[in-house]
């Protein structure tokens, strides 16, 4: 067991070495390179690449080199990510081939690879992490561990002021204190209801009852999301101190962390997390020499979308099938096994030990004045730099949209973005300067939810997206009550009629009453939230429904059924980049006369759209 004395030494000594993670101006000759071992990076073979830099840096008897195994940086769409310190040189799509020049070129000869710097967002090339416009707008409070540290060695996380928070808790404060100024930093749940976090710890620790539980909501459904996957694998050391800060808090002395089985990664380094804060005392019985006793346990979900409800997600950790409880009583009184029992998501926890360590007044000089902090959103669709980013609330759509996500490839119009996955809304155009809020979504009819921000050109057909939800909302029904049941299906089926070119404008009249009795009727907030992509598309897309409805045409050629591509012989320059690019060679001309399309040859894939620079294909 290490005491508070022995974590402080290895909190100075471990910072002296690490200085050059944070410091680019560190008075060093050691460097550190730094491997994204993410998901993303992963799949792209960023662990071949941790082996080759280890291999060659042994070969060639290299002693003041150390290779880190990292968390996600955020810029995605730039992986594999290699990141050289102190220096701060930043390495896009490196292969496991690029290894051997790293090491020739930056380490020995103190060159930097050119060709491997990582493009900004006007195509020049950046050296220096922090000069890339992805990141200025950014402020890091739950990620910004993620990148910086290894996941998997405690010591790492110690020095950048791990277990700090958890030490002056159960020395300094009482639990009220503690409950006080989570409360006072308007810190609100990030699992997408954006509930007052210290209200509902505080109705947790008053609730009857000798036994209470912490649990931490992994269960991250959302099409698209992946920001608690990227926090877990990036830093699962400041949930389990959350977890335990949160345990003291309210007189709980067990944890459950519920995380799919799909995030193997995610559950690989919590496992090491837990047993490795085991290992050193920080877990289990009288923690730091107080009487505080807190253990975790991690339970694995099936990837059941309804088991992101927390009352499902209960039932599932208690050995049932995953169904949501009837409401009331809520979790805070009556949770699991019948005792109270306090949830709150991953991104929530990873702000807990920062607000306790900064400051509540720190924290809630960040963001709005109804919400505070920031906010961590996975960036996807069609927008440049596709990745994790972390902003402050009240962050405009367009700041993300353009700003940090460099714009929508190929020079297109934005359309829509979608936020909060299956449960949130479409925002159009005109709401671009939207500040990114909880009341300002509720507004325009979206929501915050977990964290998902899905981005649309204008190629994108409504309808066809109202579908896709649809489709996934049908799918993870649990299936409990009617109105989801059924409801959504009878939903889905009417959709597939417009897409199809068989729909009616009376169908447009049942979906919104269907929509509306869905929402009423439903027992869980998943059911009552399913109509939500189809309400805010038929509210700001309404004439392209119609459009299926009673013209049979859909504009932006995703329905099939209903989708003639014609090339617009004014704006054709005859470069004959659509017809390289076409599949089923429909489309024909040669040399500089225009392009045509042959239609019964047309599969109306649109990859001729896609790659036309001139726009003139639609």
């Amino acid at each position: 067991m290490k005491s508070i004395e022995e974590l402080n030494k290895i909190r100075v000594e471990k910072r002296v070495e690490l200085d050059l993670r944070k410091n680019t101006n560190a008075d060093t000759r050691e460097k550190h390179i730094l491997v994204c071992n993410g998901t993303g990076c992963t799949s792209s073979k960023s662990p071949l690449i941790l082996e080759n830099f280890n291999k060659i840096i042994k070969e060639k008897g290299l002693t003041n080199v150390r290779v880190i195994k990292t968390g996600c940086f955020g810029l995605c769409a730039k992986g594999p990510i290699v990141i050289i310190r102190p220096e701060d040189t930043f390495y896009a799509m490196v292969k496991p081939e690029d290894c051997e020049e790293i090491i020739e070129s930056h380490i020995i000869q103190g060159e930097v690879v050119e060709r491997l710097l990582c493009k900004d967002i006007d195509g020049t090339k950046v050296t220096k992490l922090d000069d890339l416009t992805f990141y200025k707008k950014q402020k890091r409070i739950a990620l910004k561990n993620c990148g910086v540290i290894n996941p998997e060695d405690i010591d790492e996380y110690i020095a950048f002021d791990g277990y700090r928070a958890l030490a002056r808790v159960l020395i300094e404060m009482s639990q009220d204190e503690v409950i006080e100024t989570i409360d006072k930093s308007g810190l609100r749940g990030r699992g997408g209801a954006g509930f007052p976090t210290g209200k509902k710890w505080k109705i947790t620790k008053e609730a009857k009852g000798e036994t209470k539980y912490v649990v931490c909501n992994a269960d991250e459904g959302d099409p698209g999301a992946f920001m608690d996957r990227s926090i877990l694998e990036g830093d699962p050391h400041s949930v389990l101190e959350a977890m335990e800060i949160a345990g003291f808090a309210i007189g709980a002395n067990k944890g459950y962390i519920y995380v799919r089985a799909e995030y193997p990664i995610a559950v690989q380094r919590l496992k090491i997390a837990i047993e490795q804060a085991r290992e050193y005392g920080i877990l289990g019985k009288n923690i730091f020499g107080t009487n505080f006793d807190f253990d975790i346990e991690i339970r694995l979900g099936a990837g059941a979308f309804v088991c992101g409800e927390e009352t499902a997600l209960l039932e599932s950790i208690e050995g049932r099938r995953g169904q949501p409880r009837v409401k009331p009583p809520y979790p805070a009184t009556s949770g699991l096994w019948g005792c109270p029992t306090l949830i709150n998501n991953v991104e929530t926890y990873s702000n807990i030990a920062q607000i306790i360590l900064k400051g509540a007044e720190w924290y809630s000089s960040i963001g709005t004045a109804t919400s505070k902090g920031t906010k961590v959103f996975a960036l996807g669709g069609n927008v440049n730099n596709v990745g994790l980013v972390e902003v402050p609330m009240g962050t405009t759509l367009r700041e993300i949209v353009y700003d940090i996500g460099g714009g929508i490839p190929n020079g297109r119009d934005f359309k829509a973005a979608q936020t909060g996955g299956p449960s949130g809304g479409c925002i159009p155009k005109e709401h671009l300067d939207t500040p990114i809020d909880y009341e300002s979504l509720k507004e325009i009819g979206s929501m915050m939810g977990s964290g998902g921000l899905i981005v649309m050109d204008d190629t994108k057909c409504m309808v066809c997206l109202a579908k896709f939800y649809l489709e996934f909302t049908v799918s993870e029904s649990c299936g409990k009550c009617t109105p989801c049941r059924i409801g959504t299906k009878r939903m889905l089926e009417i959709l597939e009629k417009l897409c199809s070119g068989e729909g009616t404008e009376y169908d447009i009249y049942r979906l919104e009453k269907l929509a509306v009795n869905i929402k009423k009727a439903s027992i869980c907030g998943l059911g009552q939230s399913a109509p939500n992509p189809v309400i805010s598309t038929l509210k700001y897309f309404r004439e392209e429904f119609r459009q299926h409805a009673i013209e049979k045409e859909c504009k932006a050629m995703e329905c099939k059924a209903l989708a003639k591509i014609e090339i617009d012989e004014e704006k054709c320059k005859a470069c004959g980049l659509c017809q390289r690019n076409c599949p089923t060679n429909a489309i024909e001309g040669e040399g500089r006369e225009k392009r045509h399309i042959n239609q019964d040859k047309c599969i109306k894939c649109t990859t001729c759209i896609r790659s036309c620079p001139f726009h003139a294909i639609g």
